[in-house]
């Protein structure tokens, strides 16, 4: 039995180890989208609950120079580098205001996604990716043994929500291992009733993507999903907006990335919140803490509430959900953490 137990514990380590975004230090970033406008602003924090503002809470880049399809960069996630050596970004490119000019069917219509990258916080240079193009923006785009999952690119009309889990066990088609799995929901309304989850592998450079492969399809539209590995059980979690039926922020779990993913745990999942809306999901861990802390955004009061509950070691039993403090306009996003240095390096940007 002891030798069963070892056992299952160096797999879960093991696994854990393969596919993981890497943390370094004890101080905090909160990355997220301003409430203000279509940017992404920075807070940070010294204990991951009462947080400061970034230049005032305003954008850290010019989304129009960076966001080349809309100029806006909303639903903002960061982590480092598999090597820590760089910071990686990824946000949906989206201007509501831009619906006019683009001649948008929605304002809540958009056509693609940035990925960013940094050596230090405060300089980002990006790639973007208009699906609206089609098989050409994506590096296995010739690859006829890969069936497309849009007959028609040019109608897509929603890419959102993308996050990052960096994979070491995927392998490229040179033999090359490692690449970043980026999840995000899409909809292409002319071929399917509702968004559904779906990714892609960026390779190391963060410049280059592959195509979309479905996820998983639960009947009904998800979005806004956000993947974290937990040690306690040896398995991904999944937190996600189911867009129908019972309100509320949902998990699901899988032995991988890519599924299969079950269906979502109905008895026992953020529900503070009555029949108010809610999205934005974002769980991580404070220093020194076994359990996990879970934000989200609740949306449908005025004025909005952007939350940070409790969850156990295994990201179960939520509760005691309080407002973030600190942050001007808060709104979807991410935390990672940082080190001291960089921590100072951020209070000390004079923009």
């Amino acid at each position: 039995m002891k030798k069963l137990l070892a056992s299952l514990c160096l797999a879960s380590m093991t696994l854990g180890a393969q596919a993981v975004n890497p943390q370094k230090g004890k101080y905090y970033l909160y990355c997220h989208m301003s409430d203000k406008g279509q940017w992404t602003a920075f807070a940070v924090s010294k204990d991951g609950l009462h947080y400061e503002d970034i230049i005032g809470g305003d954008s850290i880049f010019s989304s129009y120079e960076l966001a080349r399809i809309e100029g806006g960069t909303r639903d903002a996630y960061i982590c480092r580098s598999h090597d820590k050596k760089r910071f990686l970004m990824v946000t949906t490119d989206m201007n509501n205001s831009m619906t006019k000019r683009l001649g948008k069917a929605s304002d809540w219509d958009n056509y693609g996604i940035d990925l960013l990258t940094s050596d230090d916080l405060l300089s980002w240079k990006s790639t973007t990716f208009d699906y609206r193009k089609g098989l050409s923006i994506f590096c296995d785009g010739d690859d006829k043994s890969i069936t497309p999952v849009y007959k028609d690119w040019s109608k897509v009309n929603r890419v959102w929500a993308p996050q990052i889990f960096w994979d070491e066990t995927y392998v490229w088609k040179d033999g090359t291992k490692g690449g970043y799995f980026i999840y995000y929901s899409m909809w292409n309304r002319s071929e399917e009733a509702y968004d559904r989850m779906y990714y892609s592998y960026a390779d190391k450079t963060f410049t280059k993507i592959t195509q979309p492969q479905l996820l998983f399809d639960w009947g009904y539209a998800t979005i806004d999903a956000d993947i974290n590995y937990v040690p306690a059980d040896g398995l991904f979690h999944m937190m996600i907006k189911k867009e129908g039926g019972k309100p509320g922020l949902f998990t699901a779990t899988s032995k991988s990335l890519r599924g299969p993913w079950g269906e979502p745990v109905e008895d026992d999942y953020v529900n503070f919140e009555g029949k108010k809306k809610c999205e934005g999901v974002s769980a991580f861990q404070i220093d020194g803490e076994d359990g996990w802390r879970i934000a989200y955004i609740e949306y449908s009061s005025r004025p909005k509430h952007y939350r940070i509950c409790k969850a156990d070691k295994f990201m179960r039993n939520f509760s005691d959900p309080q407002d973030i403090q600190g942050v001007t306009a808060p709104q979807h996003g991410s935390f990672m953490r940082i080190t001291k240095k960089e921590y100072e390096r951020l209070k000390n940007w004079k923009k």
